[in-house]
């Protein structure tokens, strides 16, 4: 039977729907031949999901990469991550108890974010999303400091300029723009510090991005653009958002570009250090598209079944950073049963921790939502405040 002949025995369809069918058509056949100039993105990864140390690890292709890190230094990425982990499990937890309004897990990024995390300096500054809780843990910001504003008492209960790690940013993509800033003020004191801002696949599809890479190239920046693809944005996969690999967009905007196995610590904190190094040694920003996978769900308002398959979450949950990190302590002796029995008592108290903090957070005062909108103070927020004090007032005494 001919192709025409099976086409003539097809109920017909209404233009509306002939359009909607072509579109669709018209869109795979891009996706599936927008092949880019590099059809196989080099990965950098030291560490196989299998918990072995690639070979080529110090090759002349990994040379600028190559984790130089003791067995000390293992352990303690190794605690890092499973705390954080602990953590965001007490968090997650808490929020469908009632105790907090919304939470933003990082299940699955936990490699990304505190290897590079790591790699920072003490006088490096950080601009992260609202989902760094692993590069806000290597900073040194407490844990339960990071829950006021997801339980409504707070605005960000830390002070920035204490850690060099700025409040969470729900704006997507804004805080590129901010780090570019503050890193062009880093290049005219002179200091030799560099900045890192954090976000997503999905914020990467932002103007705000796209403008933050131009400035930065322009003013050759000493900034680091560290994205986490988790291949989700929301519900949106990566193929709808871009026709070549992510970290490739670099080249447009004139510096280089990087993709690292997110779900590899060491290889994302050698990628990170080499990163770090050429903004401080002024040779502008650099790309770092970390490929891992978010393995919950994007918010805990969001239901990860609706749109993606379970084989596909099964596959990277084969790849998980700290399960990877264990079996090579394990090979190696690196670490032994009685380590990991310890990291899993001192995981408990600090989720017993985390539990009691938030439980006994007292509720701000009413009016402070008037405090620090200027810092010398405004007639119109003057207004307001007593506009609402009249407001509250009226209540009292009342039935």
């Amino acid at each position: 039977m001919t192709v025409e002949s099976t086409a003539a025995r097809k109920p017909r369809r209404s233009s509306g729907t002939k359009r909607a069918a072509g579109a669709e058509s018209a869109r795979k056949t891009a996706v599936a031949t927008a092949q880019p100039h590099d059809a196989e993105p080099q990965l950098v990864q030291l560490l196989t999901p299998e918990g072995e140390r690639v070979e080529s690890a110090d090759s002349a292709q990994f040379a600028p990469y190559v984790a130089d890190i003791t067995t000390e230094d293992l352990r303690g990425l190794y605690r890092d991550m499973v705390l954080t982990r602990r953590f965001d499990g007490e968090a997650t937890a808490l929020q469908r108890q009632g105790e907090l309004g919304l939470w933003a897990s990082l299940l699955g990024q936990e490699a990304a974010q505190i290897g590079s995390g790591r790699a920072l300096r003490d006088d490096d500054y950080v601009f992260p999303t609202y989902r760094e809780h692993g590069v806000a843990w290597c900073r040194g910001v407490d844990p339960t400091n990071l829950l006021g504003m997801f339980r409504g008492v707070n605005h960000g209960g830390w002070d920035p300029n204490t850690n060099n790690f700025h409040l969470y940013t729900i704006v997507i993509g804004s805080q590129t723009l901010h780090a570019t800033g503050y890193a062009m003020g880093v290049a005219k004191d002179g200091a030799d510090s560099a900045v890192i801002a954090y976000f997503g696949d999905g914020a990467s599809s932002q103007g705000d991005v796209a403008e933050a890479f131009t400035f930065s190239a322009v003013y050759n920046s000493p900034v680091v653009f560290f994205c986490q693809n988790n291949q989700w944005a929301i519900s949106e996969p990566t193929e709808r958002q871009m026709r070549v690999p992510l970290y490739q967009r670099a080249q447009g905007f004139g510096f280089p570009g990087v993709r690292v196995d997110g779900n590899d610590v060491l290889a994302c904190l050698a990628v990170t250090r080499w990163a770090l190094e050429r903004a401080r040694n002024g040779e502008g920003p650099t790309l770092v598209e970390a490929f891992t996978y978010r393995m919950g769900a994007h918010t805990t308002s969001d239901d990860p079944t609706k749109y993606r398959r379970d084989e596909e979450t099964a596959a990277w949950e084969a790849k998980d950073p700290i399960l990877r990190l264990k079996a090579h302590l394990l090979a190696t002796g690196g670490a032994d049963e009685a380590f990991f029995a310890q990291l899993e008592e001192e995981s408990e108290t600090l989720g017993k921790r985390v539990r009691e903090v938030v439980r006994s957070m007292p509720d701000p005062d009413t009016m402070a939502i008037f405090e620090n909108v200027y810092a010398d103070g405004h007639a119109l927020v003057d207004e307001e405040r007593a506009q609402f004090a009249a407001y509250l007032a009226s209540f009292e005494g009342g039935e």
